[in-house]
């Protein structure tokens, strides 16, 4: 089982506080602030998806720009076993980058499930991206199979990172039942609409230990920021960068926000005031 899933008995700490080692703003790089999933440690806090993009050349492009370190994939739309000419395997060294198998078009609990049985027995899998989609047009997580699914997996032994909706009690149920890492959604999937409801994903952070990624809905790089600065754990996105007029340059983009948002988030951010309050001392004025 995944070693950041204990309850803590004491109340919730700040979004400061979730940073696994001490940071000063002089001495900040990546490597002193690890991203840890299941008890990996990966140093971007970006994880972008390889759908999308009009070609191999530039999928390889963008998510090379990103830094990113792990990409997704979805199982039931990409052959992983295909190695060569314009195959993923061959754009994205899998030596370089971790592969997080997805089950992005899945509807049901067992269709979930299969599929990702099926990935661990081609690539070995066990780091693994739970999403079971609803009917509805706006392709929402449908969370009793959500939920579902998740225990099963669990109870194989895979390490499951679980796309949500914005809901603290579901949250919760996925972190008693086991998932490594939990990923509400910013907005609809592909939307670009940014962080439609903030209190919830503040509520969301504040109630759970284990890592808290915004997945979906992010469109540009302020609203990436804006989920570091949050308190998130990380971001993951796809749309944002593959349909940018520049997915590299946006790719960029997107990598500086994640770092900017989490250095803003780790050195806290001012109090907000209703009334001016000026930057230079009043006392001792010629």
């Amino acid at each position: 089982m995944p070693v950041q899933n204990s309850k803590r008995t004491d109340p919730p700490p700040t979004p400061e506080l979730r940073t696994t080692s001490p940071i000063t703003q002089s001495s900040h790089h990546p490597t002193d602030d690890p991203l840890i999933l299941a008890g990996r440690s990966f140093t971007s806090r970006l994880l972008v998806g390889t759908g999308k993009y009009k070609d191999m050349a530039e999928t390889r492009a963008a998510i090379e720009a990103s830094g990113a370190e792990i990409v997704t994939v979805a199982l039931r739309r990409m052959d992983l076993a295909a190695t060569g000419g314009e195959s993923l395997q061959a754009a994205l060294d899998p030596t370089r980058y971790t592969y997080l198998p997805n089950t992005a078009g899945c509807r049901t609990a067992e269709e979930a499930v299969r599929t990702l049985m099926l990935a661990r027995e081609l690539g070995g899998w066990s780091l693994v991206k739970l999403e079971v989609i609803g009917t509805g047009a706006l392709l929402y997580p449908d969370m009793d199979e959500t939920l579902k699914a998740a225990e099963m997996l669990v109870r194989e032994k895979f390490d499951v990172m679980v796309y949500m909706n914005d809901d603290a009690d579901a949250a919760r149920k996925l972190e008693t039942l086991g998932c490594c890492a939990i990923m509400p959604l910013a907005a609809p999937i592909g939307s670009g609409l940014g962080i439609q409801n903030p209190a919830n994903l503040k509520r969301i952070i504040n109630a759970t230990q284990v890592p808290v990624l915004v997945d979906a809905g992010i469109g540009t790089a302020s609203d990436a920021a804006i989920a570091m600065e949050m308190g998130c754990t990380g971001v993951l996105l796809n749309t944002a960068i593959a349909e940018a007029d520049d997915p590299v340059m946006m790719a960029r983009a997107m990598k500086l926000a994640v770092e900017s948002g989490r250095l803003a988030c780790l050195a806290g951010r001012m109090p907000k005031r209703e009334t001016a309050s000026a930057s230079s001392p009043e006392a001792g004025l010629l």
